[in-house]
């Protein structure tokens, strides 16, 4: 299939529905210029035995780097753990004191105002100052403030229940979704008004791919009390895990297949029903990743593209089928790959692409 234009996924921001969406432009050629605005290079003082480093970043600015293995082995007492973070979006990166660089496993989590490292089977250190102090959580569990970030409603791991955060534990609700499977729930930002005018925080989504293959979702207006079963309708073929999805207010269903690997099912939310997103010409593998105003990032082995308008376009991105994307929650889009990392700066389809490498000595 022919590409098409940057151009027409090009949008400013859209007004505060996001069903109205003007026609796109007709396509034309993509721009010729380097996908690559700019390569960020640096040589830290990491002896060149250590294996590549785990990067994340939090936002376009805030990142930290784990170097936790030699030749493949673990962290040890000739190969401990070597903790960088950046502030400048990997213009700079500054050396960080690791808790524990000794240990079988070693694990880094990021999340906005929050860093926390496992170090198996010591435990887990948490920071809520960028990694300059940590406090400490024996055992494998994880530790409550950690927890507390994965937001006020969570999955009971043990029972597959839905559950409210409290601050200390998870309390599973006296309402439970009705549906027969249950992989994700998710509330919304926002406050929502109920029909007797009591105001509530944003609308809880839980949803989940049954053993027959077909996805289920529910919905709370007034957090967790009640649930509405909201129809969704049956895709083309079976669905392994169904994720709920927030981009801008805007709710998805994201389906994966069994295989983890065939062209995912995308529906987009539609009053308390769920509409089928198709696009023609879309791959038969890949990621999917929403972006808001119904624009939806695809990675396959053919490059980068997005669904828009109910049609796939090709995209200008220097991403591959082994990159790994998200979207961060100040909208920069994080791409991890075999060569380091590409931070995408902008809105929906218009991106500035920024390469992050670390070089070892």
């Amino acid at each position: 299939m022919s590409g098409c234009a940057i151009g027409d996924i090009r949008r400013t921001r859209p007004a505060p529905s996001p069903s109205t969406v003007e026609a796109s432009p007709p396509p034309g050629p993509p721009p010729a210029t380097d996908p690559v605005a700019e390569i960020r290079r640096n040589r830290l003082a990491v002896p060149q035995r250590y294996d590549q480093p785990y990067v994340e970043f939090v936002d376009a600015q805030r990142g930290y780097a784990l170097f936790s293995a030699c030749d493949g082995q673990p962290s040890g007492p000739n190969c401990p753990a070597l903790l960088w973070s950046t502030r400048d979006g990997g213009r700079s990166w500054q050396r960080l004191r690791h808790p524990q660089p000794v240990a079988d496993n070693q694990q880094l989590y990021a999340v906005p105002g929050m860093l926390a490292l496992l170090a198996e089977p010591h435990g887990w250190w948490t920071s809520t100052d960028g990694g300059r102090t940590f406090r400490r959580s024996p055992g494998p569990a994880e530790p409550a403030r950690w927890q507390a970030t994965r937001g006020r409603f969570q999955l009971i791991e043990a029972t597959g229940k839905v559950g409210r955060w409290t601050g200390t534990k998870l309390r599973p609700l006296p309402a439970q979704p009705p549906l027969p499977a249950l992989n994700t729930v998710l509330q919304a930002d926002g406050r929502t008004i109920s029909s007797d005018g009591s105001e509530y925080g944003g609308p809880v989504v839980a949803a989940g791919a049954g053993e027959d293959g077909k996805p289920y979702a529910a919905i709370s207006l007034d957090e967790g009390r009640s649930w509405q079963q909201t129809p969704v309708p049956a895709p083309d073929g079976a669905v392994g895990v169904l994720r709920v999805v927030f981009v801008g207010g805007e709710p998805w269903l994201v389906g994966e297949r069994p295989d983890r690997v065939g062209f995912p099912a995308l529906w987009r939310q539609a009053g308390l029903s769920w509409e089928l997103v198709r696009a023609e010409g879309h791959p038969a593998t890949g990621q999917v990743v929403p972006l808001g105003a119904g624009i939806v990032a695809v990675l396959s082995p053919r490059g980068a593209g997005a669904l828009v308008d109910g049609r796939y376009v090709d995209l200008p991105w220097p991403l591959t089928g082994e990159h790994f994307l998200r979207l961060l929650p100040d909208d920069t889009l994080f791409a991890a790959g075999p060569e380091g990392v590409l931070l995408g700066t902008g809105h929906f389809g218009d991106r500035t692409w920024t390469s992050i490498i670390i070089e070892t000595q």
